[in-house]
């Protein structure tokens, strides 16, 4: 079942007015178990600062950050494209940090956030996107629904938010 959610990429300013709703967001993940580049417990001043850094980026160019907003206007999931990459890659972007709040996972936001990611990296005339995420997880089929290609996997990779080791996998789409 797709819900009704309103996609949105964010200016610099929406950006910085949204930290403290997207540490909300990531503080809930971590929580919930996501591997995201965090321990749980997440610190909400650390949350709050890495918001910070990403409206930075979004400010200078760096990234694109997409927001899903529920129908009562509720920020309840995310995505960024990294687009601040080395000089020989123009063509390529990473994404980041898919987030959807646990109250809100299961309604078909995470399918309508990559799908808006998509548009938003023909936009920037990326035609490479990568991501990466835990090996076996849910995000894999959601991932693979929507046209990425496994490249492989990498034992130990990174911790759970509780400490436990766990592989990644690494993906890629051409546009």
């Amino acid at each position: 079942m797709n819900e009704v959610v309103t996609i949105r990429r964010l200016s610099a300013d929406e950006a910085a007015a949204s930290v403290e709703a997207l540490a909300d967001l990531l503080i809930d993940c971590v929580e919930g178990g996501a591997s995201v580049s965090f321990m749980w417990p997440l610190p909400r001043e650390r949350a709050v600062a890495f918001w910070r850094g990403v409206a930075e980026g979004v400010a200078h160019g760096e990234r694109v950050l997409l927001v899903a907003d529920d129908p009562d206007g509720r920020l309840v999931g995310t995505v960024q494209l990294i687009t601040g990459l080395p000089d020989n890659q123009p063509h390529r972007a990473d994404v980041a940090k898919m987030l959807v709040h646990r109250r809100a996972r299961r309604r078909g936001i995470a399918q309508q956030l990559m799908a808006a990611l998509d548009d938003e990296a023909r936009v920037e005339r990326r035609s490479v996107l990568v991501l990466d995420t835990v090996t076996g997880g849910d995000a894999e089929r959601l991932y693979q629904r929507a046209g990425w290609l496994r490249v492989g996997d990498v034992p130990h990779y990174a911790l759970m938010p509780d400490g436990a080791p766990c592989g990644t996998t690494f993906y890629y789409k051409h546009l």
